[in-house]
């Protein structure tokens, strides 16, 4: 099944890059690893990755930790709902001194940007945002900006609180690579949390790797092999949302009401080899897929109000198309 072209040389620089990175998470948040490993993909992917959960679980911190460990280009923007596009993508200010316009870059002009709690934004700030996201460039005035090569939005949003908040649109959550739930910390890990604050534990915020680092990494991903049964494999997972009453339970596909594009195909490919790689492996198998299921699907799968009304989750049907077609 290896058909990869990843020397054994290159496959452990790669591990040790990765490595680096693993452990300056780990010196400075306590457990969150399956947060770490979404956030982790997402930059050898070099996609944009939106996280989701309750106040005060890190969040905003281990987005933070994980770019502070690359020496790039960090911005955050704090979102609101008076926030305007120009307050992100830039504007033209006049100078005095020549008497024209001068163009200013936003904060979205950077390698790394987290949008934080950027459902407080407006729908109109919210789409300034999708042309940076798809094609990587900005437009002021009229005149086009290339964003950096390694360019990842790191968005996060608060699910329980309502009132000031703008629901995304599909168009703007198909963007996302990954949508990542993160849940409470165990008792032991809470714990943790409590020495850690106690005994003042501080960190250095010095970076270990280089930008040079990171691209190395997404290059490699790039050459992992992804066999063609693994491709027919998704290309079947993706089929199933879109249709799946020829796949799963009647009642459970009627909760569907729109299923993936082909983004989500792209993801699992691209996320998938990511995810392999970490693992040590130059080449995707299925259980990558598997194992990436709900991170893919969950923002690009639209159930209806019956769902909501039956507690019916989107995993839950996720579980079910996998389940409904066959391993390669």
């Amino acid at each position: 099944m290896n058909q990869s072209n990843i020397t054994q040389e290159e496959l452990n620089k790669c591990l040790e890059i990765m490595n680096k990175m693993n452990n300056y998470y780990a010196e400075r948040i306590v457990g969150q690893q399956n947060l770490e490993k979404s956030l982790l993909i997402s930059l050898m992917a070099n996609g944009h990755i939106l996280l989701e959960s309750v106040p005060g679980l890190a969040k905003t911190t281990a987005a933070k930790v994980l770019t502070d460990s690359v020496s790039g280009n960090f911005s955050r923007i704090q979102c609101t709902p008076d926030l305007l596009p120009s307050d992100i993508v830039g504007t033209q200010v006049f100078n005095y001194q020549t008497s024209q316009f001068d163009t200013k870059l936003g904060p979205i002009y950077a390698n790394f940007v987290l949008l934080d709690e950027i459902n407080r934004s407006s729908a109109k700030t919210q789409s300034a945002t999708l042309e940076a996201m798809q094609e990587r460039q900005i437009t002021i005035d009229g005149k086009i900006y290339l964003l950096p090569e390694i360019f990842i939005v790191i968005a996060t949003q608060n699910p329980i609180e309502q009132e000031g908040t703008y629901i995304l649109a599909e168009a703007q959550l198909d963007r996302f690579l990954m949508k990542e739930k993160i849940d409470y910390p165990t008792v032991k890990e809470e714990v943790e949390i409590l020495k850690n604050i106690e005994n003042k534990k501080l960190q250095d915020t010095q970076p270990v790797l280089t930008l040079e680092d990171l691209k190395y990494l997404q290059d490699i991903t790039e050459r992992v092999y992804l066999d063609e049964s693994i491709k027919k494999y998704i290309a079947q997972i993706i089929l199933a949302t879109r249709v799946p009453e020829n796949y799963i339970d009647k009642k459970l596909a009627d909760y569907i009401t729109l299923g993936s594009s082909p983004r989500g195909t792209i993801a699992f490919m691209q996320c998938s080899k990511a995810l392999a790689l970490m693992k040590g492996r130059t080449y995707v198998t299925p259980d990558d897929i598997k194992e990436l299921r709900y991170c893919i699907l969950r923002h690009r799968i639209s159930l209806n109000f019956s769902a909501v009304a039956d507690d019916v989750s989107v995993e839950t049907i996720i579980d079910a198309i996998l389940g409904a077609v066959p391993t390669p």
